[in-house]
């Protein structure tokens, strides 16, 4: 299942926040910052990025099932630390079918995140 169709819901649902800048990986906006590891080379890169007008940073992803959720909740946690330290929050937004396994991932792995149905 792809992404591509549930980031014009994620965009939107983002513009309704008290925003100054919204960047995404979305063809009609600026990319988001891309994080790499030193060690691994790999790069982790948020769906969704936007400021609000106090000066925090908050990172969304839109949180689809996978076989595999290792990868997952090494960028959620690279993420909402990302974000704590710049005083904002990830946002998990999680499309009908896929809240129940974010809110497991999350509550598992301790990963400071708000889970969004979308």
């Amino acid at each position: 299942m792809s992404k591509e169709k549930y980031l014009d819901k994620a965009i939107a649902w983002a513009e309704k926040k008290a925003t100054t800048s919204v960047r995404s990986v979305h063809r009609d906006y600026e990319d988001t910052k891309v994080f790499t590891s030193k060690a691994t080379k790999e790069a982790i890169q948020a769906d969704l990025s936007f400021t609000t007008h106090g000066g925090s940073k908050h990172f969304t992803e839109v949180a689809l099932k996978e076989e595999n959720p290792k990868g997952l909740v090494v960028k959620w946690k690279v993420l909402s630390f990302v974000a704590s330290m710049k005083k904002g929050k990830l946002h998990l937004l999680a499309p009908k079918g896929h809240k129940a396994f974010t809110e497991r991932l999350v509550h598992r792995h301790r990963i400071n995140a708000i889970v969004h149905a979308i």
